[in-house]
């Protein structure tokens, strides 16, 4: 291609047209009222399916929801959940099952906010809150535990009937067995 030839393209006056154009847009932006939300006075209202902080719910009668079933870690595509579960103690049991979250932890650095865990819990003892301010100084003041996760109030949740069969303590093999298994032990 020599220097004569006429190259193909935008011509210079179609940028400066662009130019201009966008130039337009802005001067006749610049005088109309902004809209800006105070927004510590007022916040925007989320909309009902937002998911922001993670939150373990309780029972009407306080009991934890969460019953230790590492569910939710599973479900987690992100593997920001780890659950440890611990035999409940029958005096003071901290869910209505046999089990309940003796370590639950949630790194919110590492969530994605997909509510996979939410929708796994067969409980629904996990729920995502409106909440989304979660400013922190530091990565270990992000990663909750049960301490900040566990809801301070209870829920209008009522404990399900007939869903969790009566715990009286964990029993060890020979004793408090019904009549016959002992039995079928020594003959084996």
């Amino acid at each position: 291609m020599t220097g004569r030839e006429k190259r193909e393209g935008p011509s210079e006056m179609s940028a400066v047209k662009g130019i201009l154009k966008g130039l337009g847009t802005t001067w006749r932006l610049l005088w109309e009222r902004k809209h800006t939300v105070p927004y510590p006075d007022r916040r925007r209202v989320r909309s009902p399916r937002f998911r922001g902080r993670h939150e373990l719910r309780r029972y009407a009668n306080g009991m934890e929801m969460c019953v230790g079933c590492e569910l939710c870690q599973v479900a987690c595509p992100a593997n920001a959940i780890t659950v440890y579960a611990a035999e409940n103690d029958p005096a003071r049991p901290h869910s209505p099952g046999e089990r309940y979250a003796f370590r639950y932890e949630i790194d919110l650095l590492r969530c994605i906010y997909c509510g996979l865990c939410e929708e796994a819990c067969p409980t629904d003892a996990l729920h995502l809150t409106q909440q989304f301010e979660l400013a922190a100084f530091s990565r270990d003041a992000l990663v909750y535990g049960r301490d900040l996760l566990v809801s301070p109030e209870a829920s209008p949740f009522a404990i399900p009937d007939g869903v969790y069969p009566p715990f009286h303590g964990v029993t060890r093999r020979g004793e408090g067995e019904p009549a016959g298994v002992e039995g079928e032990r020594e003959r084996a």
